[in-house]
């Protein structure tokens, strides 16, 4: 038995036209302003459903509401799980309803994660976790909230947010999978990087976006996307401003020896991105993330997942580790508007060592054995 009714994509556009038709009837176009991702999920689903479908025009506008680049990466790539699993069983993602939707939750369970075998993606890899079968619902969960809002279908086709009702997976929202460097090791990285990186054109690019990663608590995206432009002065200190997840601008004060990696780095340029290319393209994550990650093996460095992340999980806890540390100043400095995320950053939450158990038993203890 079907857990969803099989709809015809016909069926499935508004009754006066297709939602594309009814944005190309608009004096300006706002398909012209979407970004690079929206647009390729638009042609991805558009060779499968055809541009009449609603359906194309739909994810790729949700795709585009979204504030970052890194939102919409995320986005995209949790929807076409959910859509490649609907349209397996025969049917059309704008036709799901809750049965089935709890069924993909279901599913998620088990569903094996694509890693690199010869070159190619191969879907060998274990299920995802809690917290990323917990995004993955979120994400589709908001792809339906969107439609819903624009009332592009009528209620007949689709009156509610399938996930609404949905079991989430349990997770602490305090939980971290992001392993860190105590400040030692975050010194052998960035001299490894600096001076035994095998390729010596980018070993101080890696060097100087270790150090900004670092010390100015950026998450990878926003410290790529840093420009030139952007490099300040204000009330005496070096600034950078930088657009943060979320989509927000902030300004970071840069120390003076981060600030002169950053001059000798950028040379004679005035313009552009701090971190690029040879031919002054924006470097990509993914090679920055391989970068990282070689270069804390040829360091000997325990870790076997450390990636960009872990330097702003890193600089939180040494943060939050130094005598008399402002908690508020430092959730101000991640750019975290809940002191929760920043809590979630302290990588020495459940430590051992100095866990409040030995002083409540040093207290006591004399008195116990009396």
């Amino acid at each position: 038995m079907a857990l969803a009714p099989t709809a015809p994509s016909s069926e499935l556009v508004p009754a006066e036209g297709s939602v594309r038709q009814s944005l190309a009837r608009l004096d300006a176009d706002p398909r012209d302003n979407w970004p690079p991702r929206a647009r390729r999920l638009f042609e991805y689903l558009s060779a499968i459903y055809g541009e009449r479908d609603a359906l194309p025009t739909l994810a790729a506008a949700w795709l585009a509401h979204q504030r970052s680049d890194g939102t919409r990466k995320t986005y995209a790539q949790n929807f076409k799980l959910l859509e490649t699993y609907v349209r397996e069983r025969g049917v059309h993602p704008l036709a799901v309803n809750f049965l089935l939707a709890d069924a993909f939750a279901n599913h998620l369970k088990s569903l094996p994660t694509l890693v690199w075998r010869g070159g190619k993606r191969m879907p060998e890899g274990k299920p995802r976790d809690d917290a990323t079968r917990h995004n993955v619902l979120s994400a589709c969960s908001s792809f339906f909230k969107f439609v819903l809002q624009t009332k592009a279908l009528p209620k007949e086709k689709l009156d509610a947010n399938p996930f609404d009702g949905v079991l989430y997976p349990a997770i602490d929202p305090l939980f971290t999978r992001t392993e860190g460097l105590t400040e030692a090791e975050y010194v052998t990285l960035a001299r490894t990087a600096r001076d035994e990186h095998p390729c010596r054109r980018t070993a101080f690019r890696l060097y100087v976006l270790i150090l900004v990663l670092y010390h100015l608590c950026l998450r990878i995206e926003a410290a790529l996307g840093a420009r030139i432009e952007e490099l300040g002065y204000d009330k005496g200190h070096h600034t950078l401003e930088v657009q943060i997840k979320g989509g927000t601008w902030v300004t970071k004060p840069v120390p003076p020896f981060v600030w002169h990696a950053i001059q000798t780095l950028i040379g004679d340029r005035t313009e552009g991105f701090i971190f690029c290319t040879s031919t002054g393209n924006r470097l990509d994550e993914p090679s920055q993330w391989r970068a990282i990650r070689a270069t804390a093996q040829r360091a000997g460095l325990p870790q076997k997942k450390l990636g960009p992340h872990s330097l702003k999980h890193s600089t939180i806890t040494h943060a939050l580790d130094r005598p008399g540390a402002r908690p508020d100043k430092i959730q101000h400095w991640a750019d975290h508007k809940d002191p929760r995320t920043t809590q979630r950053y302290d990588q020495r939450r459940g430590a051992l060592e100095g866990n409040p158990a030995y002083d409540a038993a040093a207290a006591m203890a004399e008195q116990l054995e009396a």
